[in-house]
């Protein structure tokens, strides 16, 4: 017998005994019938776009082919005890050679959109000077592979690949103007084709985690000064890429940028915490997305870094500050925040030790984030168009013994990621497109192989893929353009 909940059975008496007493029958309800599927489900609105990620060290591999030159991954991953188990992206998902496949995938699921990026180091093995038309004639047919497959490609031109070659880094003032060397000649030459383009993916990621805590490439811990310092060379080469995209493309052609911005949820949905909640947004975020929305740092960014806040060259925040046509959100997981007596009138809530979390121990289960990532970016900058650029999640996939990968939970993640999602949507938040991590099991940066976040299981050593359950079921969202 199948278990009952008290709560369901409950309630399923409570409305059987009212319908009797009241002598009405419950129109379009019949005992053991399924309820009407279109009253219940959460569908978007016309036109929106969905979509998978990957990024190019993460799936490529094919590390020294076609004059690729070495990027800080390649180096930080070949070094002795940086990454798990010593992996590295030498091979990763193989996508370099199996890039039609991996097409074929995106094609079977439905999406009207794929988020990829391009690696600096295959474009301009040195960082600068003499260009790869190899590299270039890679992206150009992965790019009308996509398109002869009614597929849009959305394009992030650096997601943390930093060519190795470049003296100094992020650490480098040069290294912003490079980068816009580059964005200009990729951008020229695809520019006719390619009509989305994100300048940055994640601030944080390549600038405290690379330079301040030594997690990620180039592994430095560098002190608060020279730290603050790279991350504002990374927001100027945001800035600087920007405008670089715009003089060397059609009109018409959509910028903007792929965040991970802090997300903080309102503990209550009152008035005092929703307003808590949008100033830690604004606060907590001031050193990255604050600044390119506002063009300036916030106050509270500025005084609590004192002495050690970064050193701003003439014409830098306005560079950072070039306007965006879109904004794009990574959203995993969420912060609280509260109202307070504080200077700054709003408190951070603490995870307790027992909020429940999905395979990786950072990534808390938290839906209404993604919500509230949008509401507030939205309610503080009237941004004109937001896309989920990334949202996902690890799993304990194992292929059971009729050859299934039944990811119950990874589903159960995205089907309330996805509730709230529609939730911002219907209340007129402008979400244009939403774009699951990832296409395909890959290589997890530190965390190696060791963490699957695919919608297709890779076998590393065949490089076959097997589409998991959440694959079967996000196909079915993308056919139904709603929650199912």
């Amino acid at each position: 017998m199948k278990n009952i909940s008290r709560r369901s059975f409950g309630k399923s008496v409570a409305v059987s005994t009212a319908a009797a007493l009241s002598g009405i029958s419950l129109p379009g309800i019949a005992l053991g019938a399924q309820p009407d599927a279109d009253h219940l489900r959460y569908r978007f609105p016309k036109g929106f776009i969905w979509g998978c990620a990957t990024a190019a060290y993460q799936v490529e591999g094919g590390a020294k082919e076609g004059g690729r030159g070495p990027s800080v991954w390649d180096t930080f991953s070949h070094t002795p005890g940086k990454t798990h188990n010593g992996d590295t992206g030498d091979i990763a998902d193989d996508s370099y050679h199996l890039y039609k496949e991996d097409v074929q995938l995106l094609k079977n699921l439905g999406v009207q959109g794929h988020r990829m990026s391009i690696s600096w180091s295959r474009i301009f093995p040195e960082g600068k000077g003499t260009p790869n038309p190899a590299g270039l004639d890679y992206y150009s047919r992965v790019i009308d592979e996509l398109l002869a497959n009614k597929i849009t490609p959305y394009v992030t031109l650096f997601h943390w690949d930093l060519p190795d070659a470049l003296p100094g880094g992020w650490q480098n003032r040069d290294t912003p103007k490079a980068f816009a060397d580059y964005c200009a000649y990729v951008t020229k030459h695809l520019g006719d084709r390619v009509k989305h383009w994100m300048t940055i993916n994640e601030f944080i990621c390549y600038t405290d985690l690379g330079y301040r805590v030594g997690q990620f490439a180039p592994g430095l811990r560098l002190g608060p000064a020279e730290a603050n310092q790279v991350r504002h060379h990374g927001v100027l080469a945001h800035g600087l890429g920007l405008k670089a995209v715009r003089a060397n493309t059609p009109t018409g052609t959509q910028v903007g940028l792929a965040e991970d911005a802090k997300v903080y949820v309102p503990v209550m949905e009152t008035k005092e915490h929703i307003e808590a909640a949008r100033k830690a947004a604004r606060a907590e975020n001031g050193m990255f997305l604050t600044a390119v929305m506002e063009g300036k740092y916030p106050d509270s960014y500025l005084e609590k870094e004192g002495a050690n806040a970064p050193k701003i060259g003439p014409g830098d925040m306005e560079a950072i500050g070039g306007k965006v046509d879109f904004v794009g959100l990574n959203i995993y997981d969420p912060n609280f925040a509260q109202a307070s007596d504080s200077k700054w009138g709003y408190s951070v809530v603490p995870m307790p030790t027992s909020y429940p979390h999905m395979a990786s121990p950072w990534l808390n289960m938290g839906p209404e984030g993604i919500y509230w990532g949008v509401r507030n970016v939205v309610d503080l900058w009237k941004v004109p168009a937001i896309y989920i650029t990334e949202n996902g999640t690890s799993s304990d996939d194992v292929i059971n013994s009729a050859g299934r990968i039944e990811d119950i939970d990874r589903v159960m993640f995205l089907r309330n990621y996805l509730t709230q999602l529609h939730r911002a949507t219907a209340e007129g938040y402008p979400v244009k497109g939403y774009f699951l991590w990832s296409l395909l099991d890959n290589f997890e940066w530190a965390d190696g192989f060791s963490k699957r976040f695919g919608l297709h299981y890779v076998d590393y050593k065949t490089q076959k893929r097997t589409p998991k359950l959440s694959a079967e079921w996000y196909k079915q969202v993308i056919a139904q353009n709603a929650v199912v």
